[in-house]
């Protein structure tokens, strides 16, 4: 029953569904969770550098020559019984480093601003690639609602040609039409019946690839109710959220370049365990390992950053200034699509008033056409010739339609609204 139940669901799908399904489907919608913790990963990372910076470090050397007493002094020494050994060419040391940042110039902070606005950024283009599975399916979705719509139109001609191939083959068995009549009239109705043949199979392989687009079962589409009233709207492009985001990152990176021009504060802690140590004198003596300790302040002021702030600058004004000039192409663009989606949606609306017309005009001229047929005054190839033209009519009325509704669609799709 579930299974029936979900079936039925599904079994009439409008273009709004099929949209929001493909979109879940596609396997770029995964990058948007792989961006986002990539970007508070990194965010995390740069946090982490306000907390204690500790460093082991361990090294051996050998000297070729090392601090020592001025000879006069030392023989003076051993004159006294003083025995100066001196340092030792071999030295080692164990140690640990530690620093604490206080102040940063608020780099760090820059540095953060910058790694969301590249994650909002790489975000954005995504969206912007997901956005064009819309115009795919807008593509197929029309294309099915065509064929089914010519399905339609020949299940119809069909009947029309079955009912006069009955009229005629009872003229011939009375001996009032040839055979040869009855004969062209049904051939245009296997011809007919050969034509919906196509039409259906066409029909079932864009479903079929419609529905694995979209990872849903697509049985049959629904004739979308497009609301004109937002033809008009704000336009909403993802692409134009990109350029905003490009243009909030120039500003963040512009924020990054002063605060290289900034000094830096931190604490240190400094010690090891080795040979020889701080007491120099002690050590030349003795010749013992022994334990060492420093703690201090230290400001660092980077003056290169000077050196290189215009240039730096002069590259985030010109990355700002692409994506601006990106802008502005696109909006371009986009003016030229919505200029071709409003003529076409103007075209197509008075193609329909004509279509009505002509249709009611070869509706009257077939139905004539069938009462001369059954009195024996009308060739019967000028008969096929009025029912294709009335059919051919209407197909061209069906496509208009479709047509409209798809340059609606695609109109709404350049202001995405």
């Amino acid at each position: 029953m579930m299974i029936f139940l979900g079936f039925y669901a599904w079994s009439q799908t409008t273009l709004q569904q099929c949209q929001e399904a493909a979109e879940k489907n596609y396997p770029l919608i995964k990058q948007h969770d792989l961006i986002k913790r990539t970007a508070e990963l990194t965010v995390s990372n740069l946090g982490k550098s306000w907390l204690p910076q500790v460093a082991l470090n361990a090294q051996a050397t050998l000297q070729s020559d090392v601090t020592s007493w001025p000879q006069q002094m030392q023989s003076l020494l051993n004159q006294m019984g003083v025995e100066i050994k001196g340092l030792k060419k071999d030295q080692y040391r164990v140690g640990l480093d530690v620093s604490q940042m206080l102040y940063d110039g608020g780099a760090i902070r820059s540095q953060q601003q910058i790694a969301r606005l590249q994650g909002q950024l790489e975000s954005a283009q995504n969206d912007v690639n997901l956005y064009a599975i819309k115009q795919r399916v807008n593509e197929m979705y029309y294309g099915l609602l065509l064929l089914e719509a010519q399905l339609l139109l020949n299940k119809d001609v069909r009947q029309l040609w079955e009912s006069n191939e009955k009229k005629l083959a009872s003229l011939f068995r009375r001996g009032a039409a040839a055979e040869c009549d009855y004969l062209a009239v049904k051939a245009e109705r296997i011809n007919s019946e050969q034509q919906g043949i196509e039409l259906q199979s066409q029909r079932n392989t864009l479903a079929h690839m419609l529905s694995l687009f979209c990872g849903i079962d697509v049985n049959e589409v629904v004739m979308p109710d497009v609301d004109e009233a937002n033809l008009n709207a704000v336009n909403q492009r993802p692409e134009l959220k990109l350029i905003e985001t490009q243009l909030r990152l120039t500003d963040a990176q512009l924020q990054s370049i002063n605060t290289q021009l900034r000094p830096r504060v931190s604490l240190f802690a400094s010690g090891f365990y080795g040979y020889p140590g701080y007491n120099m004198f002690e050590d030349m003596m003795t010749h013992k390992w022994s334990l060492n300790g420093m703690l201090g302040a230290k400001v660092t002021w980077n003056m290169g950053a000077f050196y290189t702030r215009k240039n730096d600058m002069s590259k985030v004004s010109i990355r700002r200034d692409m994506a601006e000039n990106n802008r502005e192409v696109f909006l371009f663009n986009n003016r030229l699509e919505q200029t071709k989606s409003a003529e076409a949606i103007t075209r197509y609306r008075q193609l329909l008033e004509k279509d009505n017309e002509i249709i009611n005009l070869r509706t009257s001229v077939r139905k004539a056409a069938e009462s001369k047929l059954n009195h024996g005054i009308i060739e019967v190839n000028d008969f096929i010739k009025e029912i294709n033209a009335e059919n051919y009519a209407r197909v061209q009325h069906a496509i208009h339609r479709i047509e409209l509704l798809k340059s609606m669609s695609e109109l709404k799709y350049s202001l995405n609204n």
